[in-house]
C-alpha cells in the first residue's frame, strides 16, 4: 500500500492481497460518483451499494493513500473535542447527538466487519483518560461529568493500563480499534462484489455541475448524478480553506521486552495529548502510541519530532525495536464538529471532512450520514453535522486565530526566501526554498546527486510550501497541500502539483 509519506506505516507492511479490479462504463451515467478512497468514501460507497444504488470510487493514487494509511486507528465516542466543549458550543442536545452518532458508527463497523467476513481484528475496547496534575484533574472532572449528560458509559477508574504515574482517571465503555488497511480493503472487496466500481490513479481534476455532473478526470470523463467529495478538503478554493486548519499528527509501534501490552486505549490530558493502544498484525504484538502534533508547514525540524517521540516511550516502556515511524494528517474544524452533507451551492453534490484525530470514526459518521442524504432519507444529525451551519459562538475565536496565522504565513513566507551562491552546498537528501538570481525555487537533491528545482508557489491558494524532512515532502502550511519532493501532488485541496522549473530556462 502506497502512502503520502516517505516512512512506512504499520498498516502498508501488513496489509491483505487485494487489488481493485477497476472495471467501469465510461459511456455509462453512475447514481453517484464518490472522490476519495479512504474510510470515508469507501464506506459512503457500500452503504449506497447496498440499497440498489451505482456508484464509482474515484480514488487520484492508491486505495489507503491518504490518512487512512497513517491513521493510528482508534474507534471512539470520546471524541478530540471534549463533551464540555460540545455542550457548550451546541448544547446539550449537540453532545448528546455526538455521542449517538459515535456510538452507531463504531456499531456499523461491527455489522459490516461481520456481515462481510472482514478479517481486520475489529473489538470493543475501553479507553482510559488520565490527569497528571491538578488542573488536568478538574479538566477530567468537568469531562467526566458533561461525557456521562452526553450518555456515555464511564466510570472511576483506579489504574491506567500504560505504566504512566497520573492522579486521576477514568474509564470510558464502548470504544474500539480495527486493523486500518484490512478494514478498508475489506469494505473496497466487499464494495466490488455488490457491483461498484473503484477507478485507481485517478485525479479528478475539473467538474461541471450540471444533470448530470461531468467529471473530468486524468483516466477521461466520469458522468453522475450526484458527487461526493470524501477527500479531507473538497479539491480547489473554497469555504472550507477558511473552516479548517491542517495538523501533522506522529505515531510509532513498538514490540516490548517485557510483553507488558496495554489491554484498551489511554489518553492523556495535554495538548497535543499524548496516546497509546496495543495491535496486533500478522502474529506480532506492538504499541501503538502518537502525539506531538503541529499545523502543518509550521515545523522546522520534523525528524527531530520522531526523536521526542521515541525518547518518550523510552521513558515509560521497556521498548525492545522501534519497528515503525510515521506522520499523518488531519483537519481541525473551527468550530469542534465536521462538516458532512450538502456542498453549499452546488447542486447534488457532497462533502465530508474536518474530523480532528477522530478519522476513522467521523469517516464511518460520514458514510452512514451521506448515504442517509443521498437516498432521501431522514437523519437525526443533518442538521448537527451541516457544512452550511453558522456557530458564531463556537467558531469565531478559532476562525481569527487560525486565518491570522494563515495570512501571517501567506504574506511573511512568501519572501522569506535562504539565499544561497552554489548549488553545490545542497546536501544529497537536502531541501531549501532558494532565491536564485531573483526568482524563487524549492530545490531538492536525491542522494544520487539528482536535483529537483520547482516552483515553490502552492497553486491552491499561492502562499509558500515548507519542506517537511521526515516524510521527503514539500507541505503548504496555508490550507495542508502537499507534494512530492518532485513536485507531484500528494494530498490536496490543489488540483495539480507545483511547477517544475527547467534548468535552461533559470537565470544562472
Amino acid at each position: 500500500m502506497n502512502r503520502d509519506g516517505a516512512r512506512t506505516s504499520l498498516w502498508q507492511a501488513n496489509r491483505p492481497n487485494y487489488q481493485p479490479v477497476g472495471r467501469w462504463d465510461k459511456n455509462g451515467i453512475y447514481d453517484v460518483l464518490i472522490v476519495g478512497g479512504g474510510i470515508t468514501g469507501l464506506t459512503t460507497a457500500l452503504l449506497l451499494q447496498e440499497q440498489g444504488k451505482k456508484c464509482l470510487v474515484a480514488e487520484a493514487h492508491t486505495l489507503g493513500f491518504g490518512t487512512t494509511g497513517g491513521t493510528t486507528s482508534h474507534l471512539n465516542t470520546l471524541v478530540d473535542t471534549t463533551y464540555p466543549t460540545l455542550e457548550s458550543d451546541f448544547g446539550q442536545e449537540g453532545a448528546r447527538q455526538v455521542a449517538q452518532a459515535t456510538g452507531e458508527a463504531i456499531a456499523l463497523v461491527e455489522r459490516l466487519v461481520t456481515q462481510y467476513q472482514i478479517d481486520a481484528g475489529f473489538s470493543y475496547q475501553s479507553a482510559w483518560l488520565y490527569a497528571q496534575d491538578e488542573k488536568e484533574v478538574q479538566e477530567l472532572e468537568e469531562i467526566y461529568e458533561a461525557s456521562r449528560r452526553a450518555g456515555l458509559e464511564v466510570q472511576a477508574a483506579g489504574a491506567i493500563p500504560v505504566p504512566i504515574p497520573f492522579q486521576k482517571a477514568y474509564r470510558f465503555a464502548g470504544q474500539g480499534q480495527i486493523h486500518a488497511s484490512q478494514y478498508l480493503l475489506g469494505l473496497a472487496a466487499a464494495f466490488e462484489k455488490a457491483g461498484g466500481v473503484i477507478v485507481q490513479q485517478c485525479l479528478v481534476q475539473g467538474t461541471s455541475h450540471h444533470d448530470p455532473i461531468v467529471a473530468t478526470t486524468s483516466q477521461g470523463e466520469i458522468r453522475a448524478r450526484k458527487l461526493v467529495y470524501a477527500t479531507h478538503q473538497p479539491p480547489g478554493v473554497s469555504i472550507f480553506n477558511f473552516r479548517l486548519a491542517p495538523y501533522r499528527s506522529y505515531a510509532a509501534a513498538f514490540t516490548l521486552k517485557d510483553e507488558k501490552y496495554p489491554t484498551g486505549l489511554a489518553y492523556d490530558m495535554k495538548d497535543p495529548y499524548n496516546y497509546f493502544r496495543t495491535q496486533e498484525s500478522d502474529g506480532v504484538r506492538y504499541v501503538i502510541a502518537g502525539g506531538f502534533d503541529h499545523k502543518t508547514g509550521h515545523e522546522d525540524n520534523t525528524d527531530h519530532i520522531f526523536t521526542e517521540l521515541e525518547a518518550y516511550q523510552r521513558t515509560y516502556f521497556n521498548v525492545d525495536q522501534m519497528a515503525y515511524r510515521w506522520s499523518s494528517q488531519y483537519y481541525e474544524p473551527v468550530d469542534g464538529l465536521p462538516y458532512i452533507g450538502a456542498y453549499p451551492g452546488l447542486e447534488g453534490t457532497f462533502v465530508a471532512t474536518g474530523y480532528s484525530g477522530n478519522g476513522i470514526t467521523y469517516g464511518t459518521v460520514a458514510g452512514q450520514l451521506l448515504s442517509n442524504l443521498l437516498m432521501g432519507q431522514d437523519s437525526p444529525y443533518a442538521d448537527l453535522f451541516s457544512p452550511a451551519r453558522i456557530k458564531p459562538v463556537a467558531s469565531f475565536a478559532n476562525f481569527i486565530k487560525e486565518n491570522a496565522d494563515v495570512a501571517s504565513v501567506f504574506i511573511g513566507k512568501r519572501f522569506s526566501y535562504e539565499k544561497i551562491t552554489e548549488l553545490a552546498e545542497l546536501a544529497p537528501g537536502e531541501a531549501k526554498t532558494v532565491k536564485w538570481e531573483g526568482t524563487p525555487i524549492a530545490l531538492y537533491k536525491e542522494e544520487n546527486g539528482k536535483v529537483y528545482a520547482l516552483d515553490p508557489v502552492c497553486p491552491h491558494a499561492k502562499c509558500i510550501v515548507h519542506w517537511n524532512g521526515a516524510e521527503k515532502s514539500w507541505d503548504c502550511p496555508c490550507h495542508g497541500a502537499r507534494y512530492g519532493c518532485d513536485g507531484s501532488l500528494l494530498t490536496g485541496p490543489a488540483r495539480r502539483g507545483l511547477t517544475v522549473l527547467e534548468w535552461e530556462k533559470l537565470p544562472i
